[in-house]
């Protein structure tokens, strides 16, 4: 009996000494899982705002571009307008335009039927992560505000511009964006999803903008210009286009260059985590860039008999802006085919657009974003591969056997990108133009605006002044 007893506390002490230290593994397990999600939660947290930080950046990058391209009594009036539609529509995007757009319905036209509740303090809102997203994307409406300033450039009321930059990152881009990335915060499945989403022939695809971001912007400086009107001097009385040349070019090319810089924030933190697909997507961002910057020059060349510096810069924005929408779906092969198409492409739209159109665009604007926007956003249904790159199951470009749907979804996606930004920028613009309105006085504009919208020369003591 005694030595049953014996071997009954002995089994007893074993399994008891067995269940702590399983416990202990399954306590340590919990433990370094809980470690390995914080940790990989602070990493997607440290990337998405050094990304964000880089396309803030851009903001400079915008500014030096379109004072290099215009006129020096002009230059003070570009930085104004750059700081200024940023720092509006950092407010404006905040307090509405972020509830519109990943708020719980799927028009994004009334709401987050609390906005800014809705949307920043609702679901994931009031964390870590949903501030970081706030400012993320905040980043992303402010460069959508400030494509608009290059093509209106040198004749726009600095009042009309502020009213314009608010109601862009207020209402306009929030909706559009909201139709094709409402289920970004959120994940979808809370009503968050915009119907481009939801197509029956597959969803819109547009990774980090080419459309959401750039040809909004660049239809809204299409209106712009449009209802605007040309620079004095412009046009001759034949109709014939005059070259109005950029007072400084090394600006200019600075300014791209902090910009092609900014890129590499823009479309690999899109992702929004911190994986290796992030070398990829800044492999096809770049190849872009340069095929862009090549082919520009290239055509220019042909065209014009010199390789024109201006049409290379923008070059390299087109290839840049066209890659936006696909850098995470195609090959780096696919990425040189649609920078080299954007090169050339930017060249017949700019001379398109200024010589039959007869609109006057100073930066080439809707060209570089409009134009090639709808051109990366097209991309998608030709050269997505993401079988090729193992991040799907089939590929749904039409070139890598995917047939025709995702085609027919991107076509859709930017038509209805050109409806509404096109068509809200006229009334917008209009509206401006018959009450505040839009446009400075012919002596203004002689003269410059920086003397007369803000009392001070961008060059004190150096800059002379034109009647044209």
């Amino acid at each position: 009996m005694r030595r049953i007893t014996k071997a009954l506390l002995a089994a007893t002490i074993v399994l008891i000494a067995a269940t702590g230290l399983f416990a202990a593994e399954g306590t340590a397990d919990v433990v370094k899982k809980a470690d390995l999600d914080a940790v990989t939660n602070n990493l997607n947290i440290v990337w998405t705002l050094v990304a964000a930080i880089l396309v803030f950046w851009m903001q400079a990058g915008f500014a030096m571009v379109e004072a290099g391209f215009t006129r020096a009594k002009n230059a003070v009036n570009i930085i104004m307008k750059n700081l200024m539609d940023f720092s509006i529509g950092t407010i404006a995007f905040f307090m509405v335009g972020f509830g519109l757009m990943f708020g719980a319905t799927k028009s994004g036209l009334l709401g987050g039927s609390n906005f800014m509740m809705d949307g920043i303090i609702g679901t994931g809102g009031g964390t870590e992560w949903g501030y970081t997203f706030v400012i993320f994307q905040t980043v992303f409406a402010a460069t959508a505000a400030t494509i608009v300033s290059g093509a209106m450039a040198e004749r726009t009321k600095f009042t009309g511009y502020l009213t314009y930059s608010f109601f862009i990152c207020l209402i306009i881009y929030p909706v559009f964006g909201k139709w094709a990335w409402g289920s970004l915060f959120a994940g979808g499945g809370n009503g968050a999803n915009g119907w481009l989403e939801g197509l029956k022939t597959g969803a819109f695809c547009d990774f980090a903008g080419s459309t959401v971001v750039h040809s909004v912007g660049g239809w809204l400086a299409l209106a712009g210009a449009l209802v605007l009107g040309p620079r004095i001097g412009k046009y001759g009385p034949d109709g014939k286009p005059k070259a109005i040349p950029g007072h400084n070019i090394t600006l200019a090319a600075l300014g791209v260059f902090i910009l092609w810089m900014g890129w590499f924030g823009f479309n690999p933190g899109s992702t929004t985590t911190g994986n290796g697909s992030i070398g990829r997507i800044a492999m096809t961002t770049n190849l872009a860039a340069a095929a862009g910057a090549i082919f520009a020059m290239f055509t220019a060349w042909f065209m014009f008999k010199k390789p024109d510096a201006s049409m290379a810069l923008n070059g390299a924005l087109a290839g840049l802006v066209a890659i936006t929408a696909p850098c995470n779906t195609v090959t780096p092969m696919g990425a040189l085919i649609i920078g080299i198409i954007a090169g050339i492409l930017v060249v017949l739209s700019v001379t398109f657009i200024d010589s039959k159109l007869k609109i006057d665009d100073p930066v080439g604007a809707v060209s570089v974003h409009g134009v090639n926007g709808l051109w990366g956003t097209l991309a998608c249904g030709l050269f997505n591969a993401e079988k090729i790159l193992g991040t799907g199951d089939a590929s749904t470009g039409l070139f890598y056997g995917g047939g025709i749907n995702q085609l027919i979804s991107q076509f859709i996606g930017a038509g209805s990108a050109f409806v509404w930004a096109f068509g809200t920028g006229l009334i917008l613009f209009i509206a401006i133009k018959k009450t505040i309105g839009l446009r400075v006085s012919k002596e203004e504009e002689l003269k410059g605006l920086d003397i007369e919208e803000h009392g001070m020369e961008a060059y004190s003591g150096f800059q002379i002044f034109t009647n044209q």
